[in-house]
């Protein structure tokens, strides 16, 4: 095997073999491939593109250079995957009521990446909770709760930890094939039976266009399906923070609200669409009203507090989970300019400001602040007064609260007439 053939390959808009495909895979994984010659490869997916079975030969290659589960449980496996937005803290409602429902969720998911935030970041707001645990830990809070959302390991799909590092320097992250097989090596490495993909559109998403989405969405859907795992997708509207809140600690707030009937909304709303979704592909008819029960019996809420136990986290954590979660030690109002209806916003821009704030991270390095960010935040369609509050910010210095209320006075619109209401689920892609 040579690197160059697999380069020269896609040089000319030729698909590599499976077989080369998987060479190149586990040469990233443990070093064969040089830098060089993984930028090369990025490029030339990124320029030339590779036809449908070329990204299903990549994907199942890079499933397949590090370790890919096998369960032997007595219900489905299943999980969920979001492209990314603001305020989508759907995860942390979502695997708790499917596991009440009875299947069960390894979700394997990621860190804040550019303005969105980390599923993982949210749940180390919860004091001692544990995101990498080893394969044996994970096996056994998945069989007793149910539910386990953590880090992958350093051996699953090892050969996308390096290709999208190399993506990250080399200006080819945007590529559809590359995408694709970065989401699906990690989701196909856990062991799923089926799963749903939620791809957003709008000013809080990575696809600003409803064509971009879709076309995401179509790669994903077929490429997973190719690779045997049932998949669909929702196209969802990220025109507006999803949850009423953005950062770590505050988006966990608002998910305990809603898993413990205080609060009901979009979250709630597409957590369901999702999962009704997700049951309907694994061949579990009711899935509405099996999750609708879920919630509003406590039930998907007790798998959460089992879940956090089981991580390290809080035993009492459902029953008074604002008294563990970490505040920020200045809130600020942000008054509205004027009087005017909310007409438009721009989540990549709020997301931006948790960022700066601390609540992300602009290189890998940096420490994230769980208590700051944005809540109460407004919606499309409000009409508000001059000086009632868009939203209050959470800050741990007042230099940085003055800056984040100025970003957020940018982002948000106040007009005369209120928008179009847009629906939260776009298109469904099977």
């Amino acid at each position: 095997m040579d690197a160059r053939r697999v380069i020269a390959e896609l040089r000319r808009g030729e698909d590599p073999s499976p077989r080369d495909l998987a060479w190149f895979a586990q040469g990233l994984a443990d070093g064969t491939v040089s830098a060089a010659q993984g930028g090369a490869f990025a490029m030339g997916v990124c320029l030339r593109g590779l036809s449908e079975a070329g990204r299903v030969a990549l994907t199942l290659a890079m499933r397949d250079s590090g370790h890919v589960l096998d369960w032997d449980l007595d219900a489905p496996v299943l999980d969920k995957h979001s492209t990314g937005g603001v305020g989508d803290c759907v995860s942390l409602v979502l695997a708790p009521a499917l596991a009440a429902c009875g299947v069960y969720v390894p979700m394997i998911s990621g860190r804040g990446l550019g303005h969105t935030g980390g599923t993982l970041d949210k749940l180390e707001a919860i004091p001692g909770y544990s995101v990498g645990v080893d394969e044996a830990m994970l096996r056994h809070v998945v069989g007793d709760v149910g539910c386990a959302i953590v880090s992958a390991s350093a051996d699953i799909a090892p050969a996308d930890k390096r290709l999208y590092a190399i993506r990250d320097v080399t200006a080819t992250v945007e590529s559809l094939d590359l995408i694709t097989a970065s989401i699906l090596s990690k989701k196909l490495a856990a062991g799923l039976q089926s799963l749903v993909l939620d791809v957003k559109t709008g000013s809080g998403a990575f696809m600003k266009s409803p064509d971009e989405a879709r076309a995401l969405a179509e790669a994903l859907v077929s490429t997973a399906n190719a690779a045997g795992c049932p998949t669909t997708a929702l196209i969802t509207d990220m025109s507006q923070p999803l949850a009423p809140a953005l950062g770590n600690a505050l988006e966990v707030d608002v998910s305990m609200a809603v898993l413990t009937g205080e609060a009901t909304g979009p979250l709630l709303d597409l957590s369901i669409a999702l999962g009704a979704e997700l049951l309907t592909t694994a061949g579990i008819e009711g899935g509405e009203a099996k999750l609708r029960k879920a919630i509003t019996s406590g039930a998907a809420a007790e798998r959460f507090g089992r879940m956090v136990y089981a991580l390290g986290g809080p035993l009492s954590f459902v029953e008074d989970w604002r008294r563990f979660l970490p505040e920020a030690t200045v809130i600020l109002e942000v008054p509205a300019p004027a009087d005017g209806v909310v007409t438009e916003m721009d989540g990549e821009a709020l997301g931006l400001a948790v960022v700066d704030l601390g609540g992300g991270r602009r290189v890998e390095t940096d420490v994230v602040d769980p208590a700051v960010g944005l809540s109460d935040m407004v919606r499309l369609g409000d009409r508000v007064r001059r000086g009632q509050p868009l939203c209050r910010v959470h800050a741990a210095r007042e230099g940085q609260a003055a800056a984040a209320a100025q970003a957020v006075l940018e982002a948000i619109t106040l007009g005369e007439t209120a928008p179009a209401a847009t629906p939260l689920v776009l298109e469904r892609v099977s």
